[in-house]
């Protein structure tokens, strides 16, 4: 949804905007503006913003109308009021946003973490550290926007220009001195950031997964590196060593680098020597310091999260010992292997994978800590191809000992057609066990396994957050999996028994 931004300060367009071609005027005072005609309000600058949904330059006179006293486009247009003509008005837009709040971001230490994979328990980890170092932090991510004493459920990864203007006056108006910030895929294309400039950038990865939304490799690799143009001079990126996808962004990057890695050469690194279900111990490494590091979260690529997190926070100036801490205080992440503990003896994870890649990382981490049979609850993900169906169906038939295939965490037209292009990726589909029902589908495959086993429920077509209407399923597979867990289903099947001798009683 378009928004507006109002504040009691005023500034001078040219001022924020040296570069536009202002015409009717020679400056413009703004004290309020906003991208949607149908609010404008007389006095406000609007804004015509060119997304994917519309284009605001085809509102121009209903907002002059309304009461705009001057707009903010990229094209010429026929209005009897003053116009500021710029490149790309979302990037202006984020810039005058910034200005009218007071540019808060200027007395904080902003931290950006973007990449295909990872960016939330990056962003998690890296408040983490910092929060154990006594530093005052806000975060906006997937999993919500706090200003260090408020949280409130994400409506988005990264926040419209208005929403973050107002967080982060929020955070400095609570005294912290640093911000992360998960800067999503999106969010870069829409320029976002445009108005703040960082002193740290963390790329996690680059993967395929969002190139469709991009066109290509190239565009999106493209749209990636744009992340680095809002680095301030003297900023410092944080490149992972191990992913083959960085390495572009590496060699084109004049910026300090700091490399992680835990198979190649890296300033900082991590050997893992210790797995099981509920934790594992790796050694960080940072020049010829070493400390032990045991976190209940597992798999290598949380560990590759811990490696960028430990940068910035060893950047920053913070020993390792309490970087080391910092680590270990972020025990779980909604929907990231998050596993359910109700004393059984075999293991239960839930995880948000929904596409074959994020899949592939969640079956391969559970394999290494599972004794037994490794069982995938997998459901259908909302929005996704029949080919992203068809590459779920393939890893997770490779993956797992048995793929149970189920219906999505969120409704669909029909969820049996997309069952069947999920069993289109198995060559032997015979070997799927098919549940229509996602609830049913849980209770059965918890009902299989024993004592050394893995269940993971997977396959959520959105990350879950705190609050947020896109954790709903997350909670309720693992609701479901603790009623279960807890034999809260006894009741449930006796009543289901008592109807049926109800009905038969009556025939």
């Amino acid at each position: 949804m378009q928004r507006t931004l109002e504040q009691a300060g005023h500034t001078s367009l040219r001022s924020v905007l040296p570069d536009g071609r202002f015409l009717g005027a020679s400056d413009i005072g703004v004290s309020s503006c906003v991208t949607d005609a149908r609010r404008c309000k007389q006095g406000d600058l609007y804004v015509a913003v060119v997304d994917a949904d519309r284009d605001g330059h085809e509102d121009v006179e209903e907002a002059v109308q309304r009461g705009a006293a001057a707009v903010l486009v990229e094209r010429l247009v026929p209005v009897r009021v003053p116009m500021c003509i710029v490149p790309h008005t979302l990037d202006a837009y984020g810039r005058i946003c910034q200005r009218l709040a007071g540019d808060p971001g200027e007395s904080l230490h902003l931290t950006g973490i973007a990449g295909t994979h990872g960016k939330t328990v990056t962003s998690m980890l890296v408040a983490s550290v910092l929060h154990q170092a006594r530093r005052r932090v806000g975060v906006t991510s997937t999993i919500g926007y706090s200003d260090s004493v408020d949280m409130a459920p994400a409506s988005q990864t990264t926040p419209a220009p208005v929403d973050s203007a107002n967080w982060l006056s929020r955070m400095t108006g609570n005294g912290c001195s640093h911000a992360v910030l998960e800067v999503s895929n999106c969010g870069l294309a829409q320029r976002r950031l445009s108005g703040l400039r960082l002193d740290a950038a963390v790329l996690t990865n680059l993967r395929r997964d969002h190139v469709r939304h991009h066109g290509s490799v190239m565009n999106y690799r493209r749209a990636q590196s744009r992340f680095f143009e809002y680095l301030k001079p003297g900023g410092f990126a944080v490149i992972n060593a191990d992913d083959a996808g960085s390495h572009l962004a590496l060699s084109n990057l004049e910026c300090p680098v700091i490399t992680v890695g835990m198979r190649e050469d890296a300033e900082v690194m991590a050997e893992v020597i210790d797995r099981c279900p509920s934790e594992q111990t790796f050694l960080l490494t940072a020049g010829d310091a070493t400390v032990p590091v045991r976190t209940r979260m597992i798999g290598d690529h949380h560990v590759a999260n811990c490696l960028s997190a430990a940068a910035v926070g060893l950047v920053l100036g913070i020993d390792l010992a309490t970087v080391a801490r910092g680590l270990e205080a972020v025990e779980r992440v909604p929907g990231r292997l998050d596993r359910i503990e109700c004393g059984q003896d075999f293991s239960v994870y839930t995880d948000c994978a929904d596409t074959a890649d994020r899949l592939a990382v969640c079956l391969n981490s559970l394999r290494r800590v599972t004794r037994g049979k490794l069982y995938c609850v997998l459901g259908i993900g909302q929005g996704q191809r029949q080919d992203e169906q068809v590459l779920l169906g393939r890893v997770a038939e490779r993956g797992a000992d048995l793929a149970v295939v189920t219906d999505g965490c969120v409704p669909s037209a029909y969820p049996l057609q997309a069952v069947h292009e999920l069993l289109d990726g198995f060559d032997r589909p015979a070997r799927a066990h098919v549940i229509p029902r996602r609830e049913l589908a849980i209770r059965w495959t918890l009902d299989q396994a024993r004592a050394g086993d893995t269940v993971v429920i997977a396959g959520c077509s959105r990350t879950a957050g705190l609050g947020d209407p896109s954790e709903r399923p997350i909670c309720a597979d693992a609701e479901t999996a603790r009623s279960w867990l807890r034999g809260e289903r006894k009741p449930t099947l006796k009543i289901h028994k008592a109807s049926i001798a109800r009905k038969e009683k009556r025939g």
